[in-house]
Order: structure tokens, then sequence, then C-alpha cells
């Protein structure tokens, strides 16, 4: 049943994402290949202004288990027209391999883009992350993990740094630990594949019968972990259903919740985060994603 509600939602998303994606621009690079994997492609959409321009990454969602970068959200003529240039990332899912694969290659993407920074007029100093669900997930880890650069590296990509400006998400998973996440959302939530997929197991019964055996892989990527006072800012939006126990698989994957404790815990720690619930939570100065995302990449550095 769940691969088959699974199925229909992407195909849902893909129906809606075309028909969005019909009335996009074309991207001036299509299909460019940022790292070895068949899957390692990515599309660019270059803006016109004065300059180096600011640039705002896209992962797409799906839980790391299936979606495309073709699914893309309608608002890229919005960043076009305000001088920011876009990228759409495609990334290893986790049927072929499972963490760190999908994220470690979407910080690779992170890299390659500022190696072509010249050849594309990238400003290095403005890039900014978006996305939902495992891209908002993906996206999150990246603002928070320390630089992953490595100045020796015989390839020059990755000598590139893996930070970034700010993100701005949508329904995203701020822990993926199944003893963390299910104390905070009830147990509906380890029913989604997302959880036991992610590293590479083949139902949660077989995941949590040899947690220490992936409790390394859970900690490492949950962005939650990854908080402190110097990371990058942050905007999280989320439906309002904030009914606990979650209800099901797809409303305890996408909880708000999530939101609560990262923004709790940055808070605490001195990093600038922003979540959107309606009528639970806003920001006294972003309504909307685009705004946050907007001021951060055009406006003043100080």
């Amino acid at each position: 049943m769940q691969r088959l509600l699974l199925s229909l939602a992407a195909a849902l998303t893909l129906m809606t994402s075309t028909a969005l994606a019909a009335d996009q621009p074309k991207p001036t690079y299509a299909d460019v290949s940022y790292g070895p994997y068949k899957m390692d492609k990515l599309d660019f959409w270059e803006a016109k202004g004065e300059g180096p321009r600011p640039l705002l990454v896209y992962i797409h969602g799906g839980g790391w288990i299936g979606g495309d970068k073709a699914r893309l959200p309608g608002n890229i003529k919005t960043f076009l027209d305000k001088g920011i240039s876009y990228a759409a990332v495609n990334y290893r899912l986790t049927g072929e391999a499972p963490l760190p694969a999908p994220v470690h290659d979407a910080a690779r993407a992170i890299q390659f883009l500022r190696h072509k920074a010249k050849e594309w007029n990238i400003n290095k100093n403005k890039i900014a992350l978006t996305g939902g669900s495992a891209g908002a997930c993906t996206s999150m880890w990246l603002l928070c993990h320390d630089d992953m650069a490595d100045p020796k590296a015989k390839d020059p990509v990755l000598r590139e740094s893996t930070r970034v400006t700010a993100a701005a998400v949508g329904g995203g998973q701020t822990s993926i630990d199944p003893k963390v996440i299910e104390p905070w959302l009830g147990p509906n939530v380890l029913k989604h594949a997302m959880i036991y997929k992610s590293v590479g197991g083949k139902s949660m019964q077989e995941v949590m019968d040899n947690y220490e055996k992936h409790a390394a892989l859970y900690k490492e990527f949950s962005p939650y972990n990854h908080v402190t006072a110097d990371d990058p800012p942050l905007l999280m939006t989320y439906g309002n259903n904030m009914k606990l126990p979650s209800e099901n698989a797809g409303h305890g994957i996408h909880h708000p919740v999530y939101g609560v404790k990262m923004k709790e815990k940055a808070d605490k720690a001195g990093m600038e985060c922003h979540l959107l619930i309606p009528g639970v939570s806003q920001s006294e100065k972003y309504k909307n994603t685009n705004d946050f995302l907007i001021d951060k990449l055009t406006g003043d550095d100080s």
C-alpha cells in the first residue's frame, strides 16, 4: 500500500511540476555533469545583470527515493527577474546508493557551481539553497554542516567550499534518526520508506533490529545535530496540522514539529532562523520564502 501511495504521489507531483515547467524559461545549460555518476546532472539558468550574479540552487524532494530536477517550482522567473541565477540539481537516489550518496552528491554540485563561477558569472559569496522534503533536509544539512572543501584535493572541484549564504525550505526533516523522531512525532513517521531506505534498509524492523549499525549515518545526516551559532540564516515552512502523534506516514515525514524543534535549537544557539506555519508561527521580518531568499541574495553583506 505504501508503495502505491508513493507512486501516486510521485505521479501527481510529476503532472503538476510538468505543467509548471512548461511555463519556465529554458536553462542556459541543461544536463551538465557535475560528478562521476549518471544522476550527477544539473540545469543552470544565467540571470542578467552587472557583475557576478547571486545563485539559488534547487534540490528536489522525493524522500531520496524518487524525484527529479525537472519537477521545478513555479517561481524561477521571479528570481531571474531579480538578477539571481538559478540551478536545479539531480543526485543519486537511495535505491542506487544510500547515504551519504544523495547528500554528498548535492554538496559536490555546490562545489561544481563555484568551480564554474568565472565561466557562468556566479558570485561565489552569494549562493543559497531551496527545496522541499528530502531536498529541504539536504539543504539544511549543507547549511549547517562544516565546510567540506579539501584544499589539497587533486580534483579542483573538491577544493571549493560547500558553505552557503542561506536556505529556505519546505516540509523538511530536521532529523532522520528513528530514535529521535518517534518520540517527537509518534510511530507513524517510521512507516515512511525514507527513514529505512536512507541507510540501505529493506524495512524499518530490519533497521531497528540493527540500529547500532546505522546509528552513525542517522546522526550525521540529521541537520538538527549540526546547528551552531555561526550557521547561515534559515527559513522553514510547513503545513499547519500540528496533531500529535502524526496521523500517517505522509503527515509524519513532513510534520511541522520538525521545524519547531529546529527553531528551538537554532534560537538557543544564536543562529538566525525563521519558521512559517500558518496560524501557528510567523516571522517578524519575512512573509514568505521568496522575500527571504531575495533579501539574503541581493541585500547588503554587512
